[in-house]
């Protein structure tokens, strides 16, 4: 399933903010379906069950992002450019996503049920792939140092922003981010623009030298 009809996106609408509010265990079929104002039965029509229904969503919230980093990487820009671009999207994307991030990162770690999460781990293989393609791009102008290991620059890039979200309460108090606008506009600012600089300077720092 990866066509949606209005029905089906209001109902995964739903259940992704049950999900955030309630975790997924403690939100059931039938609080979706009184949320969403409609029958059970045409829970079980669309998607067949609670864990297809996550399955259907991950699908829902990730079907954009191949075509997304496919017209970035056929830009007319240099590697880094297209870096920096990258960087602030997937901040954009996981900020503005992240109930289910949290929801697929905790199911992921606790591997209790049987849901197959199949489509998130290859969306994650097909986004490295954009990586390799950029910085391999970077690699053969000269511009960006070989040796570069490309499967961990997304935990510095991921990581700082899930590390900042986690630890709303302290840094709010720190930088005196007084409302969730304020918080956000620290993020697609300040953070995104850290990271930009901190993979930047890993990308073309001669480690031999």
């Amino acid at each position: 399933m990866t066509d949606f009809n209005e029905k089906q996106i209001e109902i995964l609408q739903v259940a992704e903010k049950l999900f955030a509010e309630e975790g997924f265990d403690g939100t059931s079929v039938r609080d979706i379906a009184k949320k969403a104002n409609i029958n059970i039965a045409m829970i079980s029509y669309y998607f067949g069950s609670k864990e297809k229904l996550l399955e259907a969503l991950v699908i829902y919230r990730i079907k954009a992002m191949s075509m997304h980093l496919e017209n970035l990487y056929q830009e007319n820009i240099s590697p880094l450019d297209k870096m920096d671009k990258l960087i602030a999207y997937y901040i954009q994307r996981v900020h503005q996503n992240r109930s289910i991030y949290q929801i697929l990162h905790f199911e992921l770690s606790n591997n209790k049920r049987e849901i197959d999460l199949q489509a998130f781990t290859e969306v994650k293989k097909n986004n490295l792939r954009f990586l390799e393609n950029i910085i391999k791009e970077g690699q053969e102008q000269g511009v960006i140092q070989p040796n570069i290991n490309v499967v961990l620059l997304p935990t510095i890039i991921i990581g700082s922003y899930i590390h900042m979200n986690m630890n709303k309460v302290y840094y709010n108090e720190i930088l005196n981010l007084n409302t969730e606008a304020d918080f956000e506009h620290y993020v697609h600012t300040e953070l995104t623009a850290h990271i930009q600089k901190t993979i930047k300077a890993l990308l073309v720092f001669d480690s031999n030298h």
